[in-house]
């Protein structure tokens, strides 16, 4: 008699397996930075399955938030808290010299105010994505990770990162972690994002980002793919990304 080890599986299990595989390797999430006073919320609302809303710092205020937490339920969008540096003069894209407590309290005090608007509404926060320079700054350095995620584990939520990124170590044992891409920026070899002062930092066409989401998904196991709502050509370059992610045979669904 063969040992337990040693038996070959089933056809009909083998087959199930890769079919699950296959099916979990297909699926992506879209999400998207929203409530941050652009004028295309709306019309990317109906496009994407996670939205990112901003927490007033960097941009934003109350009045904006609430709208953009009411467009998501009313199209099944999940939504998440996207708190970034106090300095909205720069859209939160300004690297800032911060201690890990000052990080945790505007974090904590980010979260917690979008938290409570959504409660207002009868809705709750899936998760937390960093926004601008924090985001960059956590996901390499451990002195910017460790106050991000000290507040994500206080509410309970998921975090969303790049692959192999401090915040990604960091969660372990602490609060699940979503893998990130960008399906319309540039990367730099290391992984990181390329600098958006680089002439070459965006991806305009939609076949160019559909074969980078390709990538991202086979090689960095991305589960959710990030795309800006902060340019003039938003709503054309994400209705066109999903509908080439569609006939590739990619079903877009929100992360569980």
């Amino acid at each position: 008699m063969l040992a337990l080890e040693d038996q070959a599986p089933s056809p009909q299990l083998t087959e199930a397996a890769s079919l699950y595989f296959i099916n979990i390797m297909d699926l992506i999430d879209l999400n998207c930075d929203l409530g941050e006073g652009c004028p295309h919320d709306a019309e990317l609302m109906t496009l994407i399955t996670s939205a990112s809303i901003a927490c007033g710092f960097h941009a934003g205020d109350p009045a904006t938030a609430r709208a953009a937490l009411a467009a998501a339920a009313q199209h099944g969008v999940q939504v998440g808290a996207h708190p970034g540096f106090p300095d909205r003069e720069h859209f939160g894209r300004r690297e800032l010299a911060r201690t890990e407590e000052q990080i945790f309290d505007d974090c904590v005090y980010q979260i917690g105010a979008l938290a409570g608007l959504a409660r207002v509404q009868g809705q709750s926060l899936r998760f937390v994505k960093p926004h601008g320079a924090l985001y960059n700054m956590a996901c390499r350095d451990d002195a910017y990770a460790r106050p991000v995620m000290a507040a994500v584990a206080l509410f309970g939520l998921t975090v969303l990162g790049l692959p192999n990124s401090r915040l990604q170590a960091l969660s372990a044992g602490r609060c699940p972690f979503v893998v990130e891409g960008f399906a319309d920026r540039r990367y730099e070899r290391d992984g990181s994002l390329m600098p958006r002062s680089r002439p070459d930092a965006f991806i305009e066409d939609p076949d160019e980002a559909v074969r980078q989401v390709e990538q991202l998904l086979h090689e960095q196991g991305v589960r959710t793919l990030c795309v800006h709502g902060d340019n003039r050509e938003a709503v054309a370059f994400v209705r066109a990304l999903r509908q080439a992610l569609t006939l590739q045979g990619f079903t877009i669904r929100a992360f569980a």
